[in-house]
């Protein structure tokens, strides 16, 4: 399914009818990010079942709703709720929001997630700020006929994830007394989580933690010229000679520790942003 510049239009027109803003910086919410909403001096909230074309949101603590206001003084729009390859929508769905994001004027993205920690230096509750990313997805979301008006055929992916803004996330980090990992993620589609030989290939190839997001959004951030940053929550360590079965109220539990951080760390970095 290919979504069309009209339907990009017909969601912005929908956002317009109640918000004049015009976001500098937009924020997907996922995992470690949840409660930065609370923070966000908001003027407008609309449930995406509102907006044109809009997915719905199927993940337990995915609230489902974009938030226009202003963080740390910055204009933003915050999408309270991210899309997932693995609950059957076509990656084309799942950077719909990106796409929007753009057209209403935002040059930044912000873009959190879960993740497992391959690298043997981390440990759950750590924060990665992401240098660079692999997809093995099996997909992209730019297949399909390109609109010229919405980005190149080719888009360069040598810098997906702004060095400016790594250094950036960095020094605000130290400032606020956070340790702050670097690494490489991984996407893959799951649901499931991967096996002992899988993780061992991961890291093999470079990864230091995987999960199963923010590949696409950054890849049609990228093709649609927009700065990243972005950080992982390692909610659990994916050792393949100590691995042990997942437990899924341990992970969200260790996403809900660490959102205090990010949400500061974040905060900080808009207000240090050009």
């Amino acid at each position: 399914m290919t979504l069309s510049r009209d339907q990009i239009d017909a969601a912005v027109s929908a956002i317009r009818a109640r918000s004049a803003a015009s976001p500098e910086y937009a924020i997907i919410l996922g995992t470690g990010l949840g409660t930065l909403a609370d923070r966000i001096d908001a003027d407008t909230r609309i449930s995406y079942a509102d907006l044109p074309h809009f997915p719905r949101s199927t993940v337990e603590g995915h609230a489902g709703e974009l938030i226009l206001g202003r963080l740390a003084g910055r204009p933003v729009v915050a999408l309270s709720g991210r899309f997932h390859r693995y609950e059957g929508y076509t990656l084309q769905q799942v950077t719909f929001p990106v796409r929007v994001a753009r057209a209403l004027g935002a040059h930044t993205l912000i873009v959190s997630n879960a993740a497992g920690g391959m690298n043997p230096h981390f440990r759950a509750g750590d924060l990665m700020v992401i240098t660079d990313h692999i997809n093995l997805m099996g997909d992209n979301p730019l297949i399909g006929p390109n609109d010229d008006t919405l980005g190149p055929r080719f888009p360069d992916m040598c810098e997906p994830y702004s060095n400016a803004l790594v250094d950036l996330a960095e020094q605000a980090a130290l400032e606020l007394g956070i340790p702050l990992r670097r690494g490489v993620y991984v996407a893959l589609t799951g649901p499931c989580l991967e096996t002992r030989a899988e993780y061992r290939f991961l890291r093999l190839i470079g990864a230091d933690a995987v999960g199963m997001s923010t590949v696409p959004e950054v890849i049609v951030a990228v093709h649609a010229g927009l700065r990243v940053l972005g950080f992982s929550v390692i909610t659990d360590e994916c050792f393949p000679d100590a691995l042990r079965p997942a437990d899924i109220a341990k992970i969200i539990e260790t996403a809900n520790a660490a959102e205090p951080k990010l949400a500061a760390l974040v905060t900080r970095c808009l207000e240090k942003m050009a």
